[in-house]
């Protein structure tokens, strides 16, 4: 005896309305040159994609009458695989990139982080710069606000300040987002 697992989804759902799972009585074909050939019994329609050795797939299950096609599953799949792996090719995730320093920095320090924030510029990615004060540091707060001042204009040709630097807590804050015309460029 056999039951049905209410947690696990039904696979016949996942599968896509082609050829036998059709279950409309009639469906408006298109045949596999895009032209439109009528409203037909779907057992009629069947027999065309059949006798042509394609398959028949519902494109529009809630027009009415459905819409069906003639054409190759298998080129139709790989066909829509291709254009997702290009279009995720074509789209660029922003990361937010943290450079962490302390207000007591050093120059060269300070032009290696520098240097860090310009790449993350460049690749598109935003920049959390953060300064940590602990203890007796949190008197000097200004000088921290000071620092990423000019960090931010060392970096002003690059990037917008989506939030001034300002005090959270025991630390110092301040986010950079690359500009508009910039990004990743194309490698």
């Amino acid at each position: 005896m056999s039951t049905i697992d209410p947690r696990r989804p039904d696979a016949r759902r996942d599968l896509p309305p082609l050829n036998e799972r059709i279950r409309d009585r009639e469906v408006r074909l298109i045949d596999e040159d895009g032209s439109q050939l009528g409203i037909v019994p779907t057992r009629e329609a069947l027999a065309a994609a059949k006798e042509k050795g394609l398959d028949l797939l519902l494109v529009q299950p809630d027009a009415n009458p459905p819409v069906a096609r003639i054409l190759d599953y298998g080129r139709h799949k790989f066909e829509l695989e291709k254009r997702a792996r290009e279009t995720k090719k074509k789209h660029h995730i922003q990361d937010v990139k943290e450079i962490k320093m302390r207000y007591k920095i050093e120059n060269h320090d300070f032009d290696v982080k520098l240097r860090s924030a310009q790449k993350f510029l460049i690749e598109g990615d935003k920049i959390k710069v953060l300064i940590l004060l602990r203890g007796r540091e949190m008197q000097h707060a200004n000088m921290a606000i000071d620092l990423m001042n000019r960090y931010a204009e060392a970096l002003k040709d690059l990037c917008l300040i989506d939030r001034e630097a300002k005090l959270e807590g025991k630390s110092v804050i301040m986010i950079l987002s690359p500009l508009p015309s910039r990004g990743k460029s194309p490698a």
